[in-house]
């Protein structure tokens, strides 16, 4: 009963304290007042006590339930949110002196997360029950984990695609709006376009636009960092799956739909590192492909289990 009301205790307290982190990010974003109060370090802050109540949160319900929390889908899902408030604290501790907008992606995440896990529709999953004979191995800390760790960090890699998607395709619909006003005659063009080009190569671009260049690359290179630590992740939880699997069901691999979605994930990210070998395609279109991938995630971690078939169907749950 006392860990039962800690666990509920703690989870209100960090969907609450994320709920406000959101905010306050709101705010920075369209009022540009993060300078003036400081709403920048309460974020900072906010996140810091998210992953305390989550980790003490898990920490708990390993307790009282005899088994480390990952035993179904509402458990898999506060520990993503956790591996989300996780990726945030290494930045944090790893740029503590310069400014991290990361927790713009990190906080909607776990408070997306998070919410789904407390919402009535898993509510029969918030009372631990006995783990499931082919849970009952050693292999769940690990396989399971790693899996889910692996999700998160590649879900983060993929939201930082996207936006690096968003501002380059800004610029660009931009640019083809200012051409579409021009009102200027073919030689005066012609004239503009030469003597553009010109100052191009002197200066390059003007401060705005090379803001915005950093900003990209700056994206890019977060987001192929940390998709290369959620690839690892990943890698490792398929084959430790693998060897669980042939000691519980005889097989390395059967095809069942979380295997193959998690084969096709894989193969995803493991064309996203091809891209990223060419000059040519690094960027923007490696940048969409991780955000194709970001999609195959939610498939392979979500929408199998509305299936409710195969060999990990302990994981699924009814909308009635």
């Amino acid at each position: 009963m006392i860990f039962s009301t800690l666990e509920h205790i703690l989870t209100h307290i960090s969907f609450s304290v994320v709920s406000i982190v959101i905010t306050i990010h709101f705010l920075t974003l369209f009022l540009l007042v993060d300078e003036v109060v400081g709403l920048y370090d309460s974020s900072e802050k906010g996140m810091i006590v998210t992953f305390f109540c989550i980790t003490g949160l898990l920490v708990t319900r390993w307790i009282y339930s005899g088994h480390f929390p990952l035993s179904d889908l509402y458990e898999s899902l506060i520990f993503l949110s956790w591996g989300f408030s996780l990726i945030h604290m290494v930045s944090y501790l790893k740029f503590k002196k310069r400014k991290n907008n990361l927790s713009a992606i990190t906080a909607p995440s776990a408070i997306f997360t998070q919410g789904f896990a407390t919402s009535g529709l898993l509510t029969k999953m918030h009372q631990s029950a006995i783990l499931a004979p082919a849970l009952q191995s050693q292999w769940l800390m690990m396989h399971v984990s790693m899996m889910v760790l692996g999700y998160a960090a590649l879900l983060c890699g993929s939201l930082l695609s996207v936006a690096l998607l968003v501002i380059t395709f800004r610029k660009a619909i931009k640019i083809i709006g200012e051409n579409n006003n021009l009102s200027f005659s073919l030689g005066k063009i012609q004239y503009m376009n030469e003597r553009s080009n010109v100052l191009l190569n002197t200066y390059f671009i003007s401060y705005k636009n090379y803001y915005r260049y950093q900003l990209t690359q700056q994206l890019d290179r977060w987001s192929y960092r940390i998709i290369s630590l959620g690839f690892i992740f990943l890698t490792i939880g398929i084959l430790s799956g693998a060897v669980w699997a042939n000691e519980a069901w005889g097989s390395y691999w059967n095809w069942d739909p979380k295997e193959t979605w998690a084969f096709i994930t894989w193969t995803v990210f493991a064309i996203y590192f091809h891209t990223r070998t060419n000059k040519n395609l690094e960027g923007v279109n490696s940048a969409l492909v991780a955000s194709m991938g970001f999609l195959i995630i939610w498939i392979c971690y979500f929408g199998v289990n509305l299936l409710g078939i195969g060999l990990h169907s302990y994981g699924s749950f009814t909308l009635n």
